[in-house]
């Protein structure tokens, strides 16, 4: 267990660790605590819960061999969260028994580094996939994923995943040309399997009219906008308020998948989803944040200044990645910083803005040196 300490200065007030649990949180005169307790100067930075990136993969080869990769190389690659602050990540398809092996060394602490929530593979209709020539091009390690064609296959295929006890279920609605497509009854034996298991269903959709048959279907969770659908219409929003479902905007993405294209497309792209993300909030619907990392780079700037342009304040979107994740997922001692709650925190120059230091279950994994 992490040993005691306390984090000093901060604008928001003093925060005293003891093992992975916050103890007690208040300015200098509200507390005591022990002698020789070590001190962690926070002076002029913001603390705040840990971050939680809510669409991650860890389907890159460079996570392949995970059991095997050094411990250092590994932690300098996780970087790649910890550096912003992310204490949980939640990977939406890779190879299950590779990213439990790396959720491993992370938990009996050889490698430093995020907490991992992970699906496994995701369920896909036939022929979704793009060929194994082109996933080696992107850098995406060869996993075969399990292919559902009937309801009763697909209840099959799901309570086969769910031996292997996932944190959640993936489904690929369609095809990324949209011309192979899940049929509802199909997903709706999926959401049924997974929800009898207490286990909630993500899925990436690709149309509105995927968006249609997930909420159709009671999924929990649309992994990203669909921009290709255009502006979405009143019934998915009141599908969304009424089925209190999540969606991930995944904004970011959206720009760099269209990099290779005109500049007026790629700016239509992005807008339509940002016109998605601002009608879901403006109806009531539970907003995730996520970066889809995997398929974009690890900075996730670009999604904070997207975000905030659908109309999202920065309360908002730390909430997104904060207390609405915790209690969306059931993660009742996160997502807070209060007496009793993990030890999951960022210490930030603002909301938003550069980390210093990350500590997840009170150890400190990540500190930005001068």
């Amino acid at each position: 267990m992490p040993a005691p300490r306390l984090l000093t200065g901060a604008t928001n007030g003093n925060v005293f660790i003891d093992g992975d649990r916050i103890v007690a949180v208040g300015d200098g005169s509200s507390f005591e605590t022990p002698e020789g307790v070590e001190r962690v100067d926070c002076s002029g930075a913001t603390i705040v819960p840990g971050l939680y990136n809510a669409h991650v993969h860890f389907f890159e080869r460079k996570w392949s061999q995970a059991h095997a990769t050094p411990a250092a190389e590994l932690a300098a690659q996780l970087e790649d969260f910890t550096r912003y602050g992310f204490t949980s990540v939640f990977d939406l398809s890779s190879q299950w028994e590779n990213t439990q092996a790396l959720r491993e060394r992370i938990e009996r602490g050889e490698v430093a580094g995020p907490r991992i929530r992970s699906t496994g593979e995701g369920l896909v209709p036939p022929g979704a996939l793009p060929p194994p020539m082109v996933m080696a091009v992107i850098g995406v390690m060869q996993t075969p994923l399990p292919e559902v064609v009937d309801a009763r296959q697909a209840a099959q295929a799901t309570r086969t995943l769910l031996d292997h006890d996932p944190d959640a279920i993936k489904v690929f609605l369609s095809s990324n040309s949209g011309h192979v497509v899940m049929e509802l009854e199909v997903l709706r034996a999926i959401v049924d399997e997974a929800h009898r298991a207490g286990k909630k269903v993500f899925v990436h959709p690709n149309t509105a009219d995927d968006v249609r048959t997930a909420l159709s279907a009671g999924v929990d969770v649309l992994a990203h906008t669909v921009p290709r659908g255009g502006p979405w219409n009143d019934d998915i929003l009141q599908a969304a308020r009424e089925r209190r479902a999540a969606l991930i905007p995944t904004l970011a993405l959206w720009k760099h998948l269209m990099r290779h294209d005109r500049l007026s497309l790629a700016q239509s792209m992005v807008a339509t989803a940002i016109e998605q993300l601002r009608a879901w909030r403006d109806a009531g619907g539970i907003v995730l944040f996520g970066t889809d990392y995997g398929a974009v780079d690890a900075d996730p700037g670009d999604e904070y200044a997207l975000m905030q342009r659908a109309g999202m304040t920065v309360d908002e979107i730390v909430a997104a990645m904060t207390s609405v994740p915790a209690e969306f997922l059931g993660e009742t001692d996160r997502g807070r910083i209060a007496p009793g709650f993990m030890a999951d925190l960022a210490v930030v120059d603002a909301p938003l803005g550069n980390v210093r230091m990350t500590l997840v279950g009170g150890e400190i994994v990540y500190w930005e040196r001068p």
